[in-house]
């Protein structure tokens, strides 16, 4: 597995959670797909449970409000030095605060904030849990993508409230930034215009590294997803897109591309 680091700069995502109608099913459907077993996460959070993967902690699933308007979704958590200090940043950049700032246990302390564009993205006060213990390896999150209709007008946001610095990518593509943070580009910014579906509107995807797109897409689908976007190879490695039972959006990239960004 990859190792990271116990600290991470502010606006690194450092943590991917799942709020499931269902929490069984998920556990059930997560834990076949990437090898993952679990263990009791902090009792604040209710029925949460954190992944784990060769005995390292990498993403977690908890169980929310069955509310028709209020689609099953993957978080990407955001690291911060002080959960407190950046809910208020986020609110004066336009931004809203659902949720928090409150503490989960001794592990950290959280907020759920929705952006200008409507994304809605967590904000995370390591404490026993800095993060995910492993990235980059198949069962655990590789890169986290924002998309939204224009990428600039939103990483300016993210620039002002984790002071991220806002890059453009290597190999250019139309609308497309990089959000960079102790000079290590940490995650991305794609402008879809018209064509971000209007069913989800402006949100986080998760990518997570697997072994094989292709059979990771076919186990997922066996386990009752729905494939989004088959498999296909891109300049970063073979990608694919998936929806859970529930409808929860991710992913797929061949563990060889920890960095990889839709073409």
């Amino acid at each position: 597995m990859t190792d990271v680091p116990s600290r991470r700069f502010p606006g690194t995502p450092c943590w991917a959670s799942l709020m499931a109608h269902r929490v069984d099913r998920a556990l059930e459907f997560y834990g076949a797909l990437f090898d993952w077993e679990f263990v009791p996460g902090p009792r604040q959070l209710g029925p949460y449970r954190i992944a784990v993967r060769d005995g390292r902690r990498v993403a977690g699933i908890g169980e929310g409000d069955a509310e028709p308007h209020r689609p099953v979704a993957w978080t990407t958590m955001l690291a911060s030095d002080g959960a407190d200090a950046a809910a208020e940043l986020v609110r004066e950049c336009g931004g809203t605060v659902g949720i928090g700032p409150l503490n989960a246990g001794e592990e950290g302390r959280l907020a759920l904030a929705v952006d200008p564009s409507g994304a809605v993205f967590g904000i995370w006060q390591g404490g026993r849990l800095p993060g995910a213990e492993a990235t980059g390896e198949p069962g655990t999150v590789a890169w986290s993508e924002l998309l939204t209709r224009d990428s600039a007008l939103v990483a300016k946001f993210y620039q002002a409230v984790f002071g991220l610095a806002v890059q453009a990518p290597e190999d250019g593509g139309a609308d497309r930034l990089v959000l960079a943070a102790g000079g290590q580009q940490v995650a991305g910014v794609r402008g879809l215009g018209r064509d971000l579906p209007r069913e989800r509107g402006a949100h986080w995807m998760t990518y997570f590294a697997v072994a094989d797109t292709d059979a990771a897409t076919a186990r997922a689908a066996d386990l009752g997803a729905r494939v989004l976007e088959p498999p296909r190879d891109s300049r970063h490695g073979r990608l694919a897109a998936v929806a859970d039972p529930e409808g929860a959006t991710f992913a797929l990239v061949t563990a060889t591309a920890p960095r990889a960004a839709q073409d």
